[in-house]
């Protein structure tokens, strides 16, 4: 009987208690194995010259070097996939700045000591992310089976839509989403949008309070307005949307006005905020006047979404395997048939342009609510 090969993992962080909890909640996932840890990036230089991990979990604030000036080096020398862990503090987001730019693939809140609810839910975001990692592009990885496990559906947060008649024209919204990898491709595609570009709403797998920092990052770099959503907050061309994290955002319409709710709920699809609560709240309301976008990240969430929008007359879009740090949400949009196109990620934000202009999808069923 052939053996999954596990997912060897280095935990890098000053603190004994992080050490400990992080290494009990990875080392209960059958497909992760902790082989080592480190109080300090010297030591965990030397572990990563005796064996080399698959992945390593780094902290960022460190005695001797910080963790972004270690993350450099690896980079620089040998690269490999790395997740920072970092508090829940003002320092801490905007060390997520330069932690994806220096070429971390993905960023976790440290766990912390509260109800069991909330460490259910942070070891399922911590093994995600080293899944997510491995399979990532950063340093070649090895294919691997992953680790399916129940997940709750969009169906928690709001009910599947109903078959009715098209609703009058609006505005183009374009909603997106994205997990592993997808800061940075983001950034790619807001930065090549026009001012005047449609409203768009955008569901990034990223910890509370780090969400923020991502916005104001792109903010400065955008000719468009990106902000992180506030509920209520409306969505008119030339603003950008970033859902906060740990809270799930819905597209919502009065009249022919568009604005977000933020809510609390559930993890659907593993995530919060998710993607597929985000896409069919938009084929609800907004059906053929969407655009859905499907970008880079681990597992499938957002396919059935994308699904909705694009039976409710939107125009869909997923981004291809090769521009792609990690190849599973599109992969599993583009399986089911959710996405009209698959272009690079260069060609996304044409994409958008294009189609801010097309006609609803030829031969599509018209959902909407009522």
């Amino acid at each position: 009987m052939n053996r999954i090969a596990k997912i060897r993992v280095l935990i890098v962080d000053d603190s004994a208690s992080v050490r400990q909890t992080l290494s009990d909640m990875l080392g209960a996932e059958p497909d992760i194995e902790v082989m080592g840890t480190a109080a300090d990036a010297y030591a965990a230089a030397r572990r990563i010259q005796a064996e080399i991990p698959d992945v390593i979990i780094l902290d960022v604030e460190m005695p001797g070097m910080d963790g972004i000036t270690f993350l450099r080096k690896i980079m620089s020398q040998k690269p490999m996939p790395v997740v920072i862990c970092s508090s829940l503090t003002d320092a801490g987001s905007k060390a997520l700045v330069d932690a994806m730019e220096a070429g971390a693939v993905d960023v976790i809140a440290k766990p912390q000591i509260a109800t069991k609810q909330f460490l259910m839910e942070a070891k399922v975001r911590v093994s995600d992310a080293v899944r997510a990692a491995a399979h990532s592009k950063r340093r070649g990885a090895v294919s691997r089976p992953s680790v399916v496990e129940r997940k709750l559906t969009a169906d928690v947060m709001l009910p599947p839509p109903a078959l009715r008649s098209i609703h009058r024209p609006t505005e183009k919204i374009v909603c997106i989403g994205a997990s592993t990898g997808g800061t940075e491709a983001l950034r790619d595609v807001l930065e090549a949008l026009p001012e005047n570009s449609p409203g768009m709403v955008i569901v990034q797998h990223m910890p509370e309070h780090f969400t923020a920092a991502f916005a104001r990052r792109l903010n400065g770099l955008c000719r468009v307005e990106v902000k992180e959503a506030e509920d209520g907050d409306l969505v008119h061309a030339g603003r950008v949307l970033i859902a906060p994290g740990n809270r799930h955002m819905l597209l919502q319409r009065n009249g022919t006005r568009y604005h977000v709710a933020i809510k609390d709920g559930p993890l659907v699809s593993r995530h919060r905020p998710s993607v597929d609560v985000l896409f069919r709240s938009a084929a609800q309301c907004a059906g053929a006047n969407a655009i859905g976008v499907i970008m880079t990240g681990m597992g499938d969430d957002g396919a059935k979404g994308l699904l909705e929008m694009k039976q409710a007359g939107a125009r869909t879009i997923a981004q291809d395997e090769q521009s792609c740090v990690v190849f599973g949400m599109p992969k599993e949009a583009i399986a089911i048939g959710a996405a009209e196109k698959i272009v690079p990620l260069g060609g996304v934000a044409r994409e958008i342009l294009i189609n801010e202009l097309a006609e609803p999808s030829v031969g599509a069923t018209k959902w909407t609510a009522a």
